[in-house]
Parts: structure tokens; C-alpha cells; sequence
């Protein structure tokens, strides 16, 4: 990757929206949690796995080769031009030109052969410059953006990261709820084989320096929120500081990691 890893300069000053940079494994309540702090706070929300859906579909529906680079990299400037996304917390659609893809991204195929875009170095860097501008653009006071290199590429200098996170058990139950109909194996494989193909491309497992650890392990869904909203306001003091919840902390589930890098 190169460039900068900062929202641009012009972007930042006193009016810029506020960025909260959010990573995490499936499973780990990243998305429920981002959506429900978001529509809490008055922030827009944004999905960037979602774009890397939506250009593996346009991919496929292109009759792009996945594992050719240089054919995937000259389709991308079709599709950042072609590409939208709704920033509300309350609405889920994404477009690919004139074409709502929102159910189509969700098919099990395309999270199959996503990760296939996302090794694609220029796929990566066409999508980071796009997510930058759009949290920069948003008309909202903040946005709380997701994925799993937000924390250290798309948003490293973001006031709020944090690292979602829970034990792998609780994950793949988790993961299983929402897949009714799917056996408990069926789930844990598809969880584990897409986080160890895209630990290959990013870490987001770790916390990397001044990232917080949020893990929701033992947390319910409420709790799970409050401690995001807390993390969110310890980063904010200001006028941001009043719109979350004013709770004794809870140091099982929050850790702050100021330790040197390792990577």
C-alpha cells in the first residue's frame, strides 16, 4: 500500500466529521455493534467489506478473470465511478451503477471468491482511497467505519480504533444464529478458512499501537453497545463526550494496547 493512511489534510479541520475505525473477525458483533453506535450517536455508518463484495460481483458479472491482477485492476475505475452505498445505520443497500447488488454480495459464492479481489494490491489501494473519501464526505458529525484494516490503513490516525473481538466458540454461535438453517460445522469452516485467507492480506486480529481492544466474549448485545459508546466518548471529550452512555468503566472487556508494535 502507498500514500498516506490519513484522512486528507483538507478534510481536517474543526468541522471534519468525527472518525471511529472499527476491526474485527466475523462474529465478533463488529457490524450489529457499528450500526446500532452509530444510529445511538447520530453518526452516518459504513460497511466497507461491502465494496469489496460489490466489485467482486461487478467482477463476475464482467467475466473478469478473479485470479488475473491486471484484469481486475482495469475494471476499478468503472467501478469506484459506479459505486454507492447508504451511510444510514437504518438502511442497507448498496448500488453498482443502476443496480441494487445488496442481496446479491450476501450470496454465499461471491463471499467465497471475495477474498480472490481483496489479495489484488490495486484493488486494495482504489478502495482505501474511495473509503477515505466518502468518510470524509459524509454530511453527518462522525461515521463509524468497519472492516478489518481500518484501525491501520484506511483510518490509522482516526481519534476512536478499536478492535472487536470475542473467543472463536462464541463467534461461530453467533455466526450460526444468523445463518439459520446452516450445521454448526458448516458455519465454523466457512469462519475459520475467511479469516485465514484474509489474515494473509491484513492483520486484524491484533491490536495495533493505541488501537482498544473491545472483547464481547461475556457481553450481550447491550452491554456490547455501551462499551463501544464508552470507548467512543474517552476518545471525544467535547460535544461528543454527552451522546454516549455515562457508565463505571469495565476493564474485563476493554483494553487499551500502548505497547510498541511488533509488526
Amino acid at each position: 500500500m502507498t500514500g498516506s493512511t490519513s484522512v486528507p489534510q483538507e478534510a481536517r479541520d474543526e468541522r471534519a466529521p468525527m472518525v471511529v475505525a472499527v476491526d474485527g473477525p466475523a462474529g465478533s458483533g463488529k457490524s450489529s455493534v457499528c450500526r446500532e453506535s452509530a444510529r445511538r450517536l447520530g453518526f452516518g455508518y459504513l460497511d466497507t467489506g461491502a465494496a469489496y463484495r460489490a466489485i467482486t460481483w461487478f467482477a463476475i458479472d464482467s467475466g473478469c478473470d478473479l485470479d488475473d491482477a491486471t484484469a481486475v485492476a482495469a475494471l476499478l475505475p468503472s467501478f469506484v465511478e459506479l459505486y454507492s452505498i447508504s451511510q444510514s445505520p437504518d438502511e442497507r443497500w448498496v448500488r453498482v451503477g443502476e443496480t441494487d447488488v445488496s442481496e446479491f454480495i450476501r450470496d454465499t459464492a461471491i463471499s467465497g471468491d471475495v477474498w480472490r479481489v481483496s489479495r489484488v494490491p490495486a484493488a486494495r489501494e482504489a478502495l482505501t482511497a474511495l473509503f477515505r473519501r466518502t468518510m470524509a464526505a459524509t454530511t453527518s458529525p462522525g461515521i463509524i467505519a468497519e472492516g478489518r484494516d481500518i484501525t491501520t490503513v484506511v483510518a490509522a490516525d482516526a481519534p476512536a480504533r478499536i478492535l472487536m473481538t470475542a473467543d472463536e466458540a462464541v463467534r461461530i454461535a453467533r455466526r450460526t444464529g444468523e445463518k439459520a438453517g446452516e450445521a454448526v460445522a458448516a458455519v465454523a469452516a466457512s469462519v475459520s478458512a475467511r479469516d485465514a485467507r484474509d489474515a494473509k492480506v491484513t492483520n486484524f486480529t491484533e491490536a495495533a499501537y493505541g488501537v482498544t481492544v473491545l472483547d464481547t466474549t461475556t457481553l450481550d448485545f447491550e452491554q456490547s453497545v455501551e462499551e463501544f459508546l464508552r470507548i467512543v466518548a474517552s476518545a471525544t471529550p467535547g460535544p461528543h463526550q454527552t451522546t454516549a452512555p455515562s457508565l463505571a468503566a469495565a476493564p474485563s472487556a476493554v483494553r487499551h494496547d500502548n505497547t510498541k508494535e511488533s509488526r
